[in-house]
């Protein structure tokens, strides 16, 4: 027998199999519903529902029915100087918070992953913060702010700086005391994320570095900082958006005032949507902040795709 012949032989004994192959996927698609359709119905749809909404005059206690009007509520938004205000008190508060809460969570991730007594201790006490829901933090820190009977203020006198004032309420002092509770309130997630971060930094590394006569800073900058860039530049385009949208920290602690010194954007939709009514105006101006997430996402995106390559 020929090893041709031999090997005719063994492929048509050899049974065929095509048929039993099923389509790939299709059983994944039921283990994903679950989780898909919750999605889409809570967050998908009401962004698709709000974009739509903002091509319309839609207002409540309208008795006639709602008309599709084009982009002029985009255009009033244009000439809006009270929102563009906002928006640029938004950019403040979005950048003064993610800034000290990256720079104080970087110093403190560092300190927690060095060995110390109690570590767990002060890691369980660190993320306490991040636990509490944002109307409780805001509550918590209008007690610290208040006026009369607030700890700083207490403080204050007892060490003879002055009498006090109305944190929350003054023109210059409001916002920056606000960022001061945001900073606080979002430092313990970004420190447990940069933590992860250190503690998947090779120790070998550290110990080669330190042979060769480098010292901690030139450790960070060498060692440190190139395996913790990732985590880091996510968690920063991360709490950006986050803080850019905040809404409930600072409605509790000020409303917006005094003055709208403290009115973020999503604060000033949320009053011309359910004080004054006007949904259709309102949802244009959460097109426009859902279209400068998606930028700072795209360069987010689009620098770690880059990254990746030079990598």
């Amino acid at each position: 027998m020929t090893l041709a012949t031999a090997t005719r032989r063994s492929v048509k004994q050899a049974p065929d199999r095509s048929g039993d192959r099923r389509p790939v996927g299709h059983g994944a698609w039921f283990l994903v519903l679950p989780a898909l359709i919750p999605i889409l119905v809570l967050s998908v749809g009401p962004l698709l529902y709000g974009i739509a909404l903002a091509f319309t005059d839609s207002q409540s206690g309208r008795t006639s029915p709602t008309q599709w009007i084009g982009v002029l509520n985009f255009q009033d938004l244009l000439h809006d100087t009270l929102f563009w205000d906002s928006f640029r008190i938004g950019l403040l508060w979005a950048v003064g918070v993610t800034v000290p809460q990256f720079l104080l969570a970087l110093g403190l991730a560092l300190l927690l992953n060095q060995e110390l007594r109690f570590r767990w201790l002060a890691r369980a006490l660190a993320i306490i913060p991040w636990a509490m829901p944002e109307v409780v933090v805001g509550i918590m820190w209008r007690l610290v702010y208040n006026p009369d009977a607030g700890i700083l203020n207490e403080t204050l006198r007892d060490l003879g700086l002055g009498d006090g004032r109305d944190w929350l309420s003054g023109l210059g002092t409001a916002l920056p005391a606000v960022i001061v509770v945001g900073v606080w309130a979002g430092m313990p997630q970004t420190t447990v994320a940069l933590l992860a971060g250190l503690q998947n930094t090779p120790r070998e590394l550290h110990e080669a570095a330190a042979m060769d006569g480098a010292g901690a800073w030139r450790r960070f900058l060498t060692v440190t900082w190139p395996a913790l860039r990732p985590v880091a530049l996510a968690i920063t385009a991360l709490n950006f958006i986050w803080n850019f949208n905040s809404f409930a920290l600072v409605y509790v602690l000020t409303n917006g005032g005094p003055g709208g010194r403290t009115r973020l954007p999503m604060l000033f939709a949320y009053e011309e949507a359910f004080r004054y009514g006007q949904f259709g105006y309102a949802a244009a101006m959460g097109c426009v902040m859902v279209a400068v997430i998606s930028v700072i996402l795209a360069v987010y995106l689009v620098g770690r795709l880059r990254g990746g390559e030079d990598a």
